[in-house]
């Protein structure tokens, strides 16, 4: 069935991923939009549908509005800690779930979620890793596939943001989730991404120092994974990137194989290997945007680049990095159990 009607919850975090892409599907309709909570008013999100052609019911209670509005898709933008409960509520009604991360802050609510989506099967659920579309990344990812490396040994990543002023769920682990799954999730996603292979170790550290008294919110973290046949990750994560720095985020990866070595950014990438000695230009390009590849896969039209499987793999390691940090640094084995891996198959097309 195609995705005609949708409905959104709240306006925390990356709503723009979604309106930036309805004027590309005039088949979309926002049928409804919710308050994610007292204090995650809706409000922008109505004025928006009211300057670009939509008229969707407007509600307090998200509950009211999935039981009403019969949408065939929801975005979960509410509070942090409850996307879990927000994305179960709609699993469970049968409708697709587009959703903020961490789709999940706990351990626990992520084993809900999965047995929710197991019993549901038939419905899509995308976490908004839409860093992946960037046209640098997405072409290193592409290079990847196309052998362009060979076999991909070693990754570094970093993931800056400034600091700005953030809000008070910012300041307490239960309503913020730690900056490793909020911040480095995207580092961590390219890099399970980029590897696909399977995931056998995790280790991470981070702190709180100087954050300019933001409660338990930590500012500077590193997370190591260990894959399979000593292939590694290292991932740096900061809340550090000075005010005065050209953009408010600094993404950069580099992926090291066995026939050569990329690095991208956002918006390009270099490649050294034996038909580029690193000083050709490679053209980084773009054909998907995240919400776009979300409504495409529904409608049948292509797999998506993410799916409930990697969404959730996802959620698990930052979860499962964050408690390695907040034991100081223990490393945590994969149980053969957790399949942990992003396969580069039919399901992640060019």
């Amino acid at each position: 069935m195609a995705l005609q009607r949708l409905a959104m919850i709240g306006a925390r975090g990356h709503t723009n991923y979604v309106l930036d892409a309805l004027p590309r599907l005039p088949q979309v309709q926002v049928v409804g939009v919710s308050d994610g909570a007292a204090d995650d008013s809706a409000a922008p999100l109505v004025q928006w549908c009211k300057s670009n052609g939509h008229e969707p019911a407007v509600f307090d209670d998200y509950r009211k509005m999935l039981d009403t509005v019969r949408a065939d898709a929801v975005v979960v933008c509410g509070p942090f800690e409850l996307h879990a409960q927000m994305s179960i509520d709609a699993i469970e009604r049968g409708l697709h779930v587009f959703a903020e991360k961490p789709i999940a802050l706990t351990l626990d609510d992520l084993a809900r979620l999965r047995t929710a989506h197991n019993a549901h099967p038939q419905v899509h659920i995308a976490g908004m890793m839409g860093i992946r579309y960037d046209p640098g990344f997405f072409t290193a990812w592409k290079l990847i596939k196309q052998d362009a490396i060979g076999d991909v040994r070693l990754i570094n990543a970093r993931k800056s943001y400034k600091l700005g002023k953030r809000p008070a769920y910012y300041h307490d682990r239960a309503t913020y989730g730690g900056t490793i799954p909020w911040v480095g999730s995207h580092a961590i996603d390219w890099a399970m991404w980029m590897c696909g292979h399977k995931l056998e170790s995790i280790y991470a550290t981070h702190s709180s120092e100087h954050n300019d008294s933001n409660g338990t919110m930590e500012r500077a973290a590193q997370v190591q994974l260990g894959f399979c046949k000593g292939r590694s990750a290292s991932i740096s994560i900061d809340v550090f990137r000075p005010a005065s720095a050209p953009s408010h985020g600094d993404d950069w990866i580099r992926i090291v194989g066995t026939t050569g070595v990329i690095e991208a950014r956002n918006r390009s990438l270099t490649l050294i290997n034996e038909a580029n000695n690193g000083t050709q230009p490679v053209d980084a390009q773009s054909d998907r945007q995240v919400f776009v590849d979300f409504v495409d896969h529904i409608d049948g039209k292509r797999p998506a680049l993410i799916d409930a499987a990697q969404t959730f793999a996802l959620t698990e390691v930052c979860l499962l990095a964050r408690d390695s940090a907040d034991q100081g640094g223990q490393v945590i084995r994969i149980e053969e159990k957790r399949s942990l891996k992003y396969r580069q198959t039919d399901s992640s097309p060019l």
